[in-house]
This record gives structure tokens, sequence and C-alpha cells, in this order.
């Protein structure tokens, strides 16, 4: 569906739904915005993740079992 074609739909539906519509298109684009924020966040900082011994530490006792006490 080209653009053209959607917004004479979206014009052509009652203002309730059209503001549904705006409303799902935007939480849409925040979700992906979100998303694409977490991922530069985490490609920028994996140098540090996998080398930096002050944040790999405890990777050293990964595959220890852990026992909970109460």
């Amino acid at each position: 569906m080209s653009i053209a074609n959607l917004l004479h739909f979206i014009l052509h539906l009652p203002i309730s739904d059209r503001f549904v519509v705006v409303e799902q298109t935007l939480k849409s684009i925040k979700q992906e915005e979100f998303k694409n924020e977490m991922k530069l966040a985490a490609e920028t900082l994996y140098d540090d993740y996998t080398n930096d011994k002050e944040l790999t530490a405890f990777t050293a006792i990964d595959y220890e079992n852990f026992y909970e006490t109460k």
C-alpha cells in the first residue's frame, strides 16, 4: 500500500480511530528508537564488557555451582 493510499484510507476513518492510528504509530516509533539506542549502547561498550578486568572479574566463577542458603 502506498503512502497516498494509506493517508486516503486514514482520512476516511472516524476521528477516534485516527487517534488510535497516531498513538500506535508513535508507540512503534518510540519502541524502535529505544531498541536502536540500546543496540548502539551495547556495541559502544562491547570492548569494555569483554576486556575490562573490573567488569569481567566475576566471569572466572561462571561455571561454579551456587547454592542458596537460608
